[in-house]
């Protein structure tokens, strides 16, 4: 072999070999080789944050393959991902394979596919210095909070609990939210809305009380409700003004990492990790055709909006071809990134827009199939024509008051053909109105309304919240996640986090010793450093001394002041088989369940099983929550395992009346929901409004 390649992951070495014919050998790294070890600090902090690198264990044996392989060829090339962790990657493999450090060894790509590859490869680069010392830093300051303020915690909570720079903020924005929902006091108000008929016939609609002679109104009691109600009788309801305008609604932006993370979540039920897998193996290559491999989907980890011209072009080819000429836009819209996007990067985009989600659909599995026709849908639609409403504004007077009613409707549906967003309008056409006309007043309704306190966070809303404050980076959001509930920070219910007793002492204990660290605004401050790192306008020391100096203040103070706190236990009414001892609950990967407070005299634990109400259709038995082995929801029998019977969608406690087998929830995530028979060869569903009735019986 003349030429050797090394990426970082076997599948992606499997798709680019393919592209790069025989004098190229493609080999995989799996990820980063060498690193900070993970037994001390590995950084000497008086000698200029000089990191200790080393062989993560058990990659020994693949550097050896890999210097072996670079030894038995011209030339070498690193192809690793297009981002900082990646270009870190490549700086390493060079100083173990003894490259100059000048040398175009380089090779960066955006996309998968034969075109891009050989371009690529005509292309090389030497390493990005500023990039790989934005990602030292990043991991030297990581590894300087984790590695020195972990021991506080161990010491004075518990063992096994870390801290983060950015784990630790997003933990605290999720407790201030959880206290703001605590402090929340609901406050009453009204709303008064007239259902109204033109010349008593035809279509009825409802305007809203919105002022009276002094100005917009607002009700607060029932009091005030009667007063209205009282001065509105034998009024008559007159069109006093009708306002009529054309509105644009415009597309949303081709995905970037936080954006597709969300819209999975909403329209899909997936979580961050789950959507980040798909797209990773989507983006690494897909065997399609006869044997061929190619990655189906542009770099899944960016924070740009940016599309090539290319792409563009293609998309608009296609357009005009499936559509009519009005849903191409005069000129190829533009997307604004957020500040501190990686403008090199592209927006997540189909790598051929030729191929959609119908002809891939054979050589998918049905997530990847469904994350696919996401990403294509929501980026053809990013090219196409804005839909246009018809946008009517009816004022009505009646007495002293003025109500309002507004009708919407559809006049070019635009990009609404192909793509809606999981919050997209419905319309609301009003009849035909004309100023002076008077109208019939059928009832009048009033409804009594409380205030609600904020929602709690789920997996999609606190990524765009971390993405809105500059906190982390499309790379981090999956462990930010995955790390607070680990450590038991948090908890999910209902989809949405909740803090434990844990994570408010560690916040508040944070928040006291270490305020800088804790401070939102500081930690996008120092994202948008790490930035000013790779761009070259600032040095690697002077960012890590910046910090540090006051760092060691506030630890050296947090050492001597920090005493043993001691966590209340929430004690359940049942007992230990094995000692009698009262069970307390406690948090683990799935949520919380029951142990032994003798532990480790005691190794006792049970499961917390949460009932559906739902009788086994089998044995009379329970069906309960249960989680399979890779965290998957499921519903089973509580008699397990006597009984094996379980179903993945929520059973719902009536039969089919078709067959007697059990109903189950269907829909939802984006979609109405209803139910259909447990039994697919049965076929019975039911569309939304029956499965709500079904809920509230």
């Amino acid at each position: 072999m003349s030429n050797l390649v090394i990426v970082e992951s076997p599948s992606k070495a499997r798709t680019i070999s393919k592209f790069l014919g025989r004098s190229y050998r493609v080999m995989a790294s799996q990820g980063h080789l060498i690193d900070l070890p993970r037994s001390k600090l590995g950084i000497d902090v008086e000698n200029g944050f000089t990191p200790s690198y080393i062989t993560i264990r058990g990659k020994g044996k693949l550097l050896k393959e890999l210097k072996e392989a670079g030894k038995k060829t011209k030339r070498i090339y690193l192809a690793a991902d297009p981002d900082r962790e990646g270009e870190a990657i490549c700086w390493h493999l060079s100083q173990a394979l003894q490259l100059d450090e000048n040398e175009p060894c380089r090779v960066e790509f955006n996309e998968i596919t034969k075109t891009a590859i050989k371009e690529a490869f005509k292309n090389p680069r030497p390493i990005d210095f500023n990039r790989v010392d934005a990602q030292q830093a990043r991991r030297i300051l990581d590894r300087l909070v984790g590695y020195q303020i972990s021991p506080l915690l161990w010491r004075n909570i518990r063992s096994g609990l870390s801290a983060g720079r950015v784990q630790s903020v997003a933990v605290r924005l999720i407790c201030e939210r959880e206290e703001e929902i605590r402090n929340f006091e609901p406050e009453e108000y009204w709303t008064l809305e007239a259902l109204l008929q033109a010349n008593g016939i035809g279509t009825r609609f409802k305007a809203l009380l919105e002022r009276d002679q002094e100005g917009k109104i607002e009700l607060s009691s029932r009091e005030q409700v009667d007063a209205v109600l009282q001065a509105l009788q034998g009024c008559s309801f007159v069109v006093e003004k009708i306002t009529r305008q054309r509105r644009l609604r415009r597309p949303a932006a081709p995905f970037t990492t936080s954006s597709l993370q969300q819209e999975a979540a909403s329209k899909l039920g997936f979580t961050t990790r789950k959507t980040m897998l798909l797209a990773q193996q989507l983006y690494e290559g897909i065997t399609i055709g006869r044997g061929q491999a190619v990655g189906l989907i542009t770099y899944m980890r960016t924070d740009s909006t940016r599309v090539s011209a290319q792409a563009q072009a293609d998309a608009r080819e296609l357009i005009s071809s499936r559509f009519r000429s009005d849903f191409i836009p005069p000129q190829p819209p533009v997307y604004r990134s957020r500040k501190g996007a990686q403008e090199a990067h592209e927006a997540i985009r189909p790598t051929d827009v030729r191929r959609d989600p119908e002809a891939m659909q054979q050589y998918l599995t049905r997530d990847q199939a469904r994350l696919y026709k996401l990403i294509w849908d929501r980026f053809i639609a990013s090219q196409m024509a804005p839909a246009e409403y018809d946008q009517v504004r009816v004022s009505i007077a009646a007495g002293s008051y003025t109500f309002k009613a507004t009708g919407s409707s559809l006049l070019f549906p635009g990009f609404l053909l192909l793509y809606r967003s999981a919050e997209s309008e419905e319309e609301k056409v009003l009849p035909p109105l004309a100023e002076g006309q008077e109208l019939t007043m059928v009832e009048l309704l009033p409804e009594q309304h409380f205030t609600q306190p904020p929602p709690r966070y789920t997996e999609a809303s606190l990524v765009k919240t971390l993405e809105e404050k500059g906190i982390g980076r499309p790379s981090t959001y999956v462990p930010i996640i995955e790390t607070i509930q680990s450590r038991g920070y948090v908890e999910k219910e209902n989809k949405a986090f909740v803090p434990t007793e844990l994570g408010f002492v560690i916040v508040d204990l944070l928040k006291e010793y270490f305020p800088e660290i804790m401070d939102v605004g500081f930690t996008a401050q120092m994202e948008s450093r790490l930035d000013e790192i790779e761009e070259g306008k600032i040095e690697r020391l002077t960012v890590l001394n910046d910090f540090y100096r006051t760092f060691k203040e506030r630890l050296a103070v947090a050492e001597q002041e920090i005493k043993h706190i001691e966590l209340t236990a929430e004690v359940s009414s049942e007992t230990c088989p094995q000692c009698s001892r009262n069970l307390i609950y406690k948090h683990g990967r799935f949520g919380r369940f029951l142990a032994c407070p003798g532990y480790p005299e005691c190794k006792y634990t049970k499961n917390i099983v949460k009932e559906v109400g739902v009788p086994c259709p089998l044995c009379g038995g329970p069906l309960v929550e249960r989680h399979s082995k890779k965290g998957r929801l499921f519903y089973g029998c509580g008699n397990f395992p006597e009984c094996r019977f379980s179903l993945w969608d929520k059973p719902l406690p009536e039969n089919c009346p078709r067959c007697g087998a059990l109903l189950v929830e269907s829909g939802g995530r984006g979609k109405k929901k209803g139910k259909r028979c447990s039994n697919r060869e049965c076929g019975y569903r039911e569309g939304v409004a029956t499965a709500r009735t079904a809920v509230q019986g």
